[in-house]
């Protein structure tokens, strides 16, 4: 310990901090890590075996559309998807075409988990035909593939898609199963080049990206034991996000961590002494960070929407396992490594550095910075809090009521340039029928009030099992459009009217329609218990209520005014119909967890200060001391869910956008300006109702954590 450094009281936290720092004992911590990752890593490849990815397994098991999955099983001995095989020739079908669509069919029928397939069916203008493929579940993207290689071996000129429930599942399908790799190498590269550039060392950023990856390993495998055992439901969409969220936390606890190590280096000479106490300063906001997101991710276990429900827990997990792994691996790997790791710019230890002036004078740019907001925080705060307001303004063209099929891609795969044909040449919801099943003794009163609903086409023929009736209606409107759900609450409302039938309504459309319901529920309902929580987080972190209070309301306005901007932009910058009903829950989680990341950074780091400077000094030195190396974590996070932009679905490029986009505004716009500016001027009553807002407490010192141990 240096001569200088009166040592604390020997806490639990400070033997802690010590303990994983230790000469002896960082050597346990780094061999604890290894047996994890021997033993559970290779769970971590078999995650995408449990992901569930069909429309009908996210909605909660109470909703109309999943009673009729469940009550369909009375019908058929398997489950089934619809692939539908479609031919079009615009100058109109020929006999060679309807030959080679009539010998398709044999082939067909042998595919993998083909059932009864029917047709070819002839569209009434003439140009098109289409066979229906029911497939059973096993092996649905495998048998699409072989339909499509089949059906486009035909006459010149005639052009051949595969679409449908099977069609399109397939086709998400693949599109989930290189999402993990192409996110991880996406995420790892942005991570990698920016560490390089902000910590200008070759070799520094190495351990950081080290223990990000046993961080994400060992989350990939909890995901996946949750999943198998405990009724998880993951998707691609959730695997997606983790990966993401794994690498941007565990990147920005690292910076932290790191730029408080690299300050007490200069002022210890021995590193484990240094990291002990590097840790011990650092760990509470670190932690408080974690608790924050995953508390607020795990109320996502209140929604209705299965999906989201299910996001809660898998994102909650890799923020958990980002925190062990940056505040027990990575404080090892770096005393392990010692002072050399940073080279060429290797902090060495010089007394002037007992001094907190002399550090803070390093810092030139953010030193400016909160001069200013020290000079004129009023209308800095006013300022930022109307550019925040006008970018609200673009709420109002936001359109949260889901996507249609097409819309779904930023590109145009096979199912959606079949589903086209189709929607060309016959009832536009032929491929997608509403489904209709009740008790058979009602059978006839069902049908009568099914034929009798404005919107639907065709009803087929009655299918009975167990005392029941299954009947199926096409659409006149495209399964997945407004006028098609406006039908579907039309038959539901007919057909439960039907005296002791006991009717419900299925089929893709009413999935759909059940989904945007269930989502505009869990809207209402997780918000606000999502802020509750992280403002009693807040209290308890730093001991005040008018703090929190402002933390959370310049998130929660940086929130609706990315939201804002992001609906003007997916609009009229993308050219995207909308976005998902789910995405202005999940939205509001990443970018409000996320946003008080940095101010939790900020605020721990002002409390701190204002305990030894008083409250408008310290608001100056925390901003001073925190400004690069929040502005590098926000940067870096920002980054990794950018990566998600190049992806060929819109939900996840819709969210990587919001998240990054949010994330740089609560950086330079929040946390550098507004919430700064609004404390100083507010001055010390912003720790009320604690002591510290009551006085300048006289600068004292800070305590010192004793020597390692071990």
């Amino acid at each position: 310990m240096s001569a200088q450094s009166p040592a604390p009281p020997r806490t639990w936290a400070h033997r802690l901090a010590g303990l994983i720092a230790g000469r002896r004992t960082k050597w346990a911590v780094l061999a604890v890590w290894v047996v994890l990752l021997v033993a559970l890593g290779p769970l971590a490849g078999k995650l995408g075996d449990v992901e569930e990815n069909d429309a009908a397994a996210w909605l909660p098991a109470g909703a109309e559309s999943t009673q009729v999955v469940e009550m369909d099983e009375q019908f058929r001995s398997e489950e089934t998807m619809l692939a539908v095989v479609v031919y079009e020739r615009s100058g109109g079908i020929t006999a060679e075409d309807r030959a080679k669509a009539a010998s398709d069919v044999s082939a067909l029928q042998k595919l993998p988990g083909a059932q009864k397939v029917q047709g070819p069916i002839p569209s009434e203008d003439g140009k098109a035909l289409q066979t229906l493929v029911p497939l059973t579940e096993e092996d649905v993207t495998g048998a699409v593939n072989e339909a499509r290689d089949l059906s486009e071996r035909g006459p010149p000129g005639l052009t051949a898609h595969v679409t449908g429930p099977a069609g399109q599942g397939a086709d998400m399908f693949e599109v989930f199963e290189s999402l993990d790799g192409f996110l991880l190498l996406a995420a790892g590269s942005v991570v990698i080049v920016l560490l390089l550039i902000i910590y200008r060392s070759p070799m520094l950023w190495f351990v950081p990206v080290l223990s990000a990856l046993f961080a994400l390993g060992l989350s990939q495998s909890m995901v996946y034991l949750l999943a198998k055992y405990g009724d998880l439901t993951v998707n691609g969409q959730s695997a997606g996000i983790l990966t993401v969220l794994v690498f941007g936390v565990a990147t920005d606890y690292a910076l932290l961590l790191v730029a408080r190590y690299r300050e007490e280096l200069h002022r210890h000479e021995d590193r484990h002494e240094a990291m002990a106490y590097a840790l011990h300063r650092a760990a509470p906001a670190i932690i408080a960070s974690a608790a924050t997101v995953a508390a607020g991710l795990l109320c996502l276990l209140l929604a209705e929407m299965n999906s989201t429900a299910g996001m809660g827990p898998v994102a909650a997990a890799g923020v958990l396992m980002a925190l062990a792994a940056m505040t027990t691996l990575l404080p090892a790997l770096l005393v392990i490594c010692g002072r050399w790791l940073f080279w060429p710019l290797i902090p060495r230890y010089d007394a002037k550095y007992l001094e907190p002036e002399a550090y803070e004078a390093e810092h030139g740019i953010w030193s400016r910075v909160a001069a200013l907001v020290s000079r004129r925080p009023r209308a800095l705060w006013a300022a930022a809090s109307l550019g925040l307001v006008v970018l609200t303004l673009g709420l109002g063209t936001l359109k949260a009521d889901g996507l249609s099929d097409a819309g779904q891609f930023t590109e145009r795969p096979d199912s959606v340039a079949g589903a086209e044909v189709v929607a060309r040449h016959y009832a536009d919801g032929s491929g997608s029928p509403a489904v209709v099943i009740g008790s058979a003794a009602a059978s006839g009163q069902i049908a009568e009030a099914v034929r009798g609903t404005p919107g639907i086409a065709e009803l087929g023929q009655p299918v009975t099992a167990n005392g029941l009736v299954k009947y199926e209606a096409t659409l006149k409107d495209p399964a997945d459009s407004e006028a098609a759900r406006a039908t579907i609450e039309r038959l539901r409302a007919a057909a439960h009217d039907v005296p002791s039938a006991n009717a419900k309504v299925g089929g893709t459309t009413a999935t759909v329609l059940d989904t945007n319901d269930a989502s505009a529920r869990d809207n209402l309902v997780i918000i606000p218990i999502v802020l509750g929580v992280v403002f009693l987080i807040l209290i308890a972190l730093l001991r005040a209520v008018v703090a929190p209070l402002l933390m959370i309301g310049t998130v929660v306005l940086s929130f609706l005014a990315s939201l804002g901007a992001c609906a003007v932009i997916f609009e009229h910058g993308f050219g995207f119909e909308g976005t998902d009903a789910a995405f202005p829950l999940l939205a509001f989680i990443f970018l409000v967890a996320l946003g008080v990341d940095y101010n939790i950074f900020l605020m721990h780091r002002v409390r701190e200060e204002s305990q030894r400077l008083g409250t408008r000094r310290g608001i100056q030195r925390g901003l001073t001391v925190t400004g690069g190396v929040i502005t590098s974590a926000g940067l870096v996070l920002a980054a990794t869910f950018a990566s998600m932009v190049t992806l060929p679905l819109v939900f996840m490029v819709e969210m990587g956008f919001a998240v990054a986009f949010g994330v740089l505004l609560d950086t330079f716009i929040v946390r550098s300006l507004l919430l700064p500016a609004l404390a100083h001027d507010i001055g010390p009553r912003i720790w009320a109702p604690s002591r510290l807002a009551k006085r300048e407490p006289v600068a004292e010192p800070p305590p010192k954590v004793p020597a390692p141990v071990g």
